[in-house]
């Protein structure tokens, strides 16, 4: 038993290594993900109400997976230190439910993408006809049509029925040059169809979405499928561990 306790012992060392290494990167990820839930609860907030009619969940969410996987890579690292099985198959639990909850999410994700657009279109829609310029989803309209050089929904059209418009006009936001657009240009549908951008905001987010959600949906699911080399390792090491009666220390 003794010299087979030597020839495994440079496996053992080999696979805590590579569990080690795993469950850095495993950490890392966390981090990532508790970053851009928290960058988006409070820089994206705004612009969540122009995605849904209600108030999104998803930063928390996100939020909430990242502080677990934190935690959890953590205890990673320990149990892999340790040598405890328990530990081991505990951690291996867990990589397991986060492969399913990525897996489920990437799946979603792709398979809803067309009901994302209606939403965005149908909630957009509504942001532009009741724009008043001071309300949440206004200012989120304005933050939009400055960021991505675009007015209304799918022209400068979608303003002229807007409540906003008989008495104030195209809102400021959509001008292509800030000091050679007036309040009574806006005001003319004429003059402002000249000074404000040609392309609507709906067609530039969907291009966006097309255009990027081959690579959004193949991040998610190389991520998820990452957590099987975590719980493979997490396997192999248990059982060498109880084949050998062997613990780390």
């Amino acid at each position: 038993m003794a010299p087979r306790r030597m020839e495994t012992r440079p496996v053992i060392l080999c696979l805590k290594t590579l569990l080690l290494l795993y469950c850095l990167i495993f950490w890392v990820t966390g981090v990532v993900l508790l970053s851009v839930g928290l960058w988006w609860s409070f820089m994206l907030g705004p612009y969540a109400l122009l995605i849904s009619s209600g108030q999104s969940n998803a930063p928390y969410v996100l939020s909430a997976t990242g502080g677990a996987i934190v935690l959890f890579g953590l205890f990673g690292c320990f149990a892999a230190c340790r040598g405890h099985v328990w530990m081991l198959k505990l951690y291996a639990v867990f990589l397991s439910l986060v492969f399913i909850t990525e897996l489920i999410a990437g799946i979603s994700g792709f398979v809803f993408r067309h009901e994302i657009k209606g939403t965005f279109l149908t909630t957009y829609s509504e942001a532009v006809m009741r724009y008043d310029g001071r309300d949440d989803r206004s200012l989120a309209v304005d933050g939009v049509q400055r960021k991505l050089h675009c007015c209304g929904v799918y022209n400068y059209t979608s303003w002229l029925s807007s409540v906003y418009f008989p008495a104030s006009g195209i809102p400021a936001s959509c001008c292509v040059n800030f000091s050679d657009c007036s309040a009574a240009d806006l005001r003319n549908a004429t003059l402002a169809a000249r000074k404000v951008h040609k392309q609507g905001c709906y067609e530039l987010v969907m291009s966006f979405i097309d255009g990027n959600m081959g690579i959004i949906a193949g991040v998610t699911f190389a991520i998820a499928f990452s957590q099987l080399i975590g719980v493979s390792l997490v396997c192999c090491l248990s059982r060498f561990i109880n084949a050998n009666q062997y613990e780390m220390v």
